[in-house]
């Protein structure tokens, strides 16, 4: 399964962290409110992208916004290139979750 956001091909969206592998990246916290449209709720990077999205600091802010469904998009990266992934998408999609 992928999804386009921004200009990267990302793994997901999953709706749990059991298909996400413990390795560097980026990910997408996408919400889903009604219909097929996912809308973007946070980005960030980790090395270890599984292990940070299960035990995220900012998970309450994720199911404050009130959508349907939530899930997690991964693009595997190295560290230098994640971060800049980081900042590419979050300049992009102003997500209401997460550093401004």
């Amino acid at each position: 399964m992928a999804i386009q956001i921004g200009k990267h091909n990302f793994d997901g969206p999953h709706s749990n962290t059991g298909a996400i592998h413990a390795k560097s990246g980026v990910y997408v916290i996408l919400g889903k409110t009604g219909g097929t449209q996912w809308s973007v709720v946070d980005v960030g990077e980790s090395a270890s992208v599984r292990e940070r999205l299960d035990n995220h600091d900012r998970q309450p802010c994720w199911q404050r916004r009130g959508h349907r469904e939530l899930a997690a998009a991964v693009l595997y990266v190295p560290e230098q290139q994640r971060m800049l992934v980081e900042r590419e998408l979050r300049a992009s999609f102003n997500p209401p979750c997460g550093d401004r």
